[in-house]
């Protein structure tokens, strides 16, 4: 499978350092081989460099510096935010959120129906085992 995920005017890209990690913003124009100029509806328009972005695979039609109003329009006409929140990659960073967000006691919780789960895999898996011999 070819590559398909190019630094283009309109690509949207995950933020994998600092701050902002885990938000997701819009190439808007590229300033030099290791930096570009990303854009958000809500924030500040800024540079970023490229080893703090990751490349999804959406994109939206913008042209080059477009305004904020062209943007938001565009993004809200492609709903990339909720694709990527129902991609698997989305829902992977909200059940990474969710667990970072969990008490000692739902922590436990989770390990005893780990625990309970995987006893019951092993009863019938060796019961499968034993029935084949």
């Amino acid at each position: 499978m070819p590559f398909s995920r190019y630094v283009e005017i309109g690509r949207v890209a995950l933020i994998n350092y600092g701050e902002e990690y885990g938000k997701l913003v819009v190439i808007s124009d590229v300033v030099d081989q290791n930096r570009a100029l990303v854009d958000r509806p809500d924030e500040v328009r800024r540079i970023i460099n490229f080893k703090r972005l990751v490349l999804t695979d959406f994109k939206i039609d913008i042209p080059r510096l477009a305004k904020k109003k062209v943007l938001s329009a565009a993004l809200e006409e492609s709903e990339v935010f909720s694709k990527f929140e129902n991609s698997t990659w989305g829902k992977k960073l909200a059940k990474r959120a969710l667990k970072t967000t969990q008490t000692d006691f739902e922590r436990y919780q989770a390990a005893v129906a780990r625990k309970k789960t995987s006893a019951a895999v092993k009863k019938v898996f060796n019961k499968l085992k034993s029935a084949s011999e």
